[in-house]
């Protein structure tokens, strides 16, 4: 047995990819159109509290606006806008998404993200083959494990 000073305990990526299923594609179609309701409603509520606020400002001041009040309402909506175009660009990400998931061939392998694991290395280990680890999955099974464990 190696004594201590010639292995290390380190943190590696692991791929995780997926094999593409019908119930895959549907559970990601889901969780998208999920996510692109609440992006709705999180744009609706922007725009009714810019519009509140607004209101709040031209009750609470004199007719005409003073140009402080006008500076503040101007305020408010380049701040909804910006807010708005940035929940914009998620909800177009999130469609062009839900697209690209109706393109893809079944049983076809895609990486679905990272995580992370554990392992030994040793000394006279080849360290690029210790790195190279894969999980694959099939409708949450894993399915093979590649690479050096």
């Amino acid at each position: 047995m190696a004594d201590d000073s010639s292995r290390l305990l380190l943190k590696r990526p692991i791929t995780v990819k997926v094999i593409v299923t019908p119930l895959w594609k549907e559970e990601v179609q889901q969780q998208l159109q999920g996510q692109i309701t609440e992006l709705d409603g999180q744009i609706q509520t922007l725009d009714m509290q810019g519009q509140k606020a607004i209101a709040e400002l031209q009750q609470g001041s004199i007719v005409p606006l003073t140009p402080e009040a006008q500076a503040q309402i101007r305020n408010i909506e380049n701040q909804v806008s910006q807010k708005k175009r940035e929940l914009l660009d998620k909800k177009n990400q999130a469609l062009q998404q839900m697209q690209q998931i109706q393109t893809l061939e079944l049983d076809q392998e895609i990486v679905q993200g990272q995580m992370e694991s554990l392992f030994r290395l040793e000394k006279g280990d080849n360290i690029v083959e210790k790195l190279r680890v894969e999980i694959v999955v099939r409708d949450g099974i894993v399915q093979e494990i590649r690479g050096d464990v």
